[in-house]
């Protein structure tokens, strides 16, 4: 051999020994580690996200229009412009039943039965400038969620975790607290898609035990549990050895290794009864209205307080095609006083400013509908083009409303953005950057929005 050729084979082999010695470092690593934010000076370190499943109506809850009083009940023919899926024929413009109060020093308009939370209102920064792209429940849900209509990519939960990892090694980085019912679309809302496994939401039970089997079985101890775990470890890496690049079957491992360490952490965080009676009643956990989704928030609290970094809480009922002053005013009712606890409860505690609340549902809906009648039937159909949604803590611009719809609510007319646009918003308040949080997947590299989105800068503080 030439003697260049010599070098070169050697420079090759060093180069390939460097190369592996990387990808044995990176392997030792936590796959949920804490790490660094792209953006260090980002207040927010953790989320939770509530999720509002059925399409809230912004005219009934955040964005008063009078201009419907003047138009309650007027007939008249929609071409389907804009809301195909409604179609055309006879429509009915549709005044909202609730009266609107300002609240706080900002004067911030919310429906009068948002009681509780009118008194944190100055925290909240209410968006109303965006848009959806679909009026579909399943597809809705996964854009909202997953930033794909179609399902299949990994939940904005995911991402986050990806992006920043978690402060405790010991639960899940990303938590989902559902209802019984789970929203329409399923588990493909929190899934991880093709992220690595590590980073799908780990869901916790609405009823009975949050965590099946959380505690062993009679007669197994704790040393018991360890020594089969490190058996079926050196069994499951002879495997891996055979198999290399199965993330399955590392996830499988690390997922049991997570359990067994969850059985020493999670029941404290699970037993509310040792909450005092003061915070059970600012939640409303003895409340039948309000107990249910009252229990999940303070778990929600609880975890984040642990170092959980992303909580998602659902809570279902908002679509409301009929019937919306009985059936709007009862899910308002349900989720004020726990939404307004959790609030305080945070900022008393001093994590408020570090934590991202993030409220919203799929889409809007219509100022008007197909059906003539009493007000107690009258309700509303399914709007991509309006919507609200508000955050707070976590450095959002708080106190302030931003953005507009038209003069009845039918379509988002200042400060407009589309779905992707918030989710690098939400992002940018974590301390990350949609544009560097990627994955190569399928021959490309992948991210939240899809193809890029802008900040909405507005709603940062």
């Amino acid at each position: 051999m030439k003697r260049r050729e010599i070098l070169y084979g050697v420079n090759g082999g060093l180069g390939a020994l460097a190369f592996h010695s990387m990808l044995q470092a990176e392997e030792t690593i936590e796959p949920l580690s804490s790490r660094l934010a792209h953006f260090p000076k980002a207040k927010a370190k953790r989320c939770i996200f509530l999720y509002m499943a059925g399409g809230p109506s912004h005219i009934d809850t955040f964005d008063p229009k009078p201009k419907l009083k003047e138009l309650h009940l007027k007939k008249f023919k929609r071409q389907s412009k804009f809301l195909s899926a409604m179609g055309s024929g006879e429509r009915y413009y549709v005044q909202s039943p609730f009266n609107f109060v300002r609240a706080g020093k900002s004067g911030i308009q919310m429906c009068e039965h948002w009681q509780h939370l009118a008194g944190v209102a100055d925290e909240l920064c209410i968006y109303r400038g965006c848009q959806a792209e679909s009026i579909n429940h399943p597809t809705a849900n996964y854009h909202m969620n997953t930033g794909n209509r179609f399902g299949g990519d990994p939940a904005i939960g995911s991402w986050v975790t990806y992006g920043l990892g978690t402060e405790n090694q010991d639960l899940p980085g990303y938590v989902v607290l559902p209802e019984v019912a789970y929203p329409q679309g399923g588990a493909a809302n929190w899934s991880n898609g093709f992220l690595p496994p590590h980073f799908q939401g780990t869901t916790l039970r609405s009823k009975g035990s949050p965590i099946l089997d959380l505690h062993p079985p009679k007669g197994v101890t704790r040393e018991g549990q360890r020594s089969n775990l490190d058996l079926l470890d050196g069994l499951n890496s002879m495997h891996a050895k055979r198999h290399p690049g199965h993330e399955e079957l590392a996830s499988r491992m690390e997922s049991y290794e997570l359990a067994y360490r969850m059985q020493m952490e999670v029941p404290g965080i699970l037993d509310l009864g040792k909450e005092k009676q003061s915070t059970r009643e600012a939640y409303g956990l003895d409340d039948q209205r309000t107990g249910e989704f009252g229990r999940r928030l303070l778990l929600a609290r609880r975890l984040v307080e642990r170092g959980v970094r992303f909580v998602q809480v659902y809570t279902a009922g908002w679509d409301s095609h009929d019937y919306i002053n009985r059936s709007h005013r009862e899910r308002i009712r349900s989720v004020d006083k726990p939404i307004a606890s959790l609030i305080k409860d945070l900022k008393e505690r001093g994590l408020l400013d570090e934590t991202l609340i993030v409220w919203c549902g799929e889409f809007g809906r219509t100022p008007d509908n197909g059906k003539r009648g009493g007000g107690e039937r009258l309700g509303r159909d399914h709007n991509k083009n309006a919507m609200a949604v508000w955050m707070a803590g976590g450095g959002v611009n708080a106190g302030h409303v931003v953005g507009a719809t038209d003069e009845i609510g039918e379509s988002a007319a200042d400060v407009v953005h589309p779905i992707s646009d918030f989710h690098v918003t939400i992002l940018r308040l974590m301390g990350l950057d949609d544009n560097k949080l990627t994955y190569f997947h399928g021959g490309r590299f992948k991210q939240l929005s899809q193809t890029g989105g802008e900040v909405i800068s507005q709603l940062i503080g």
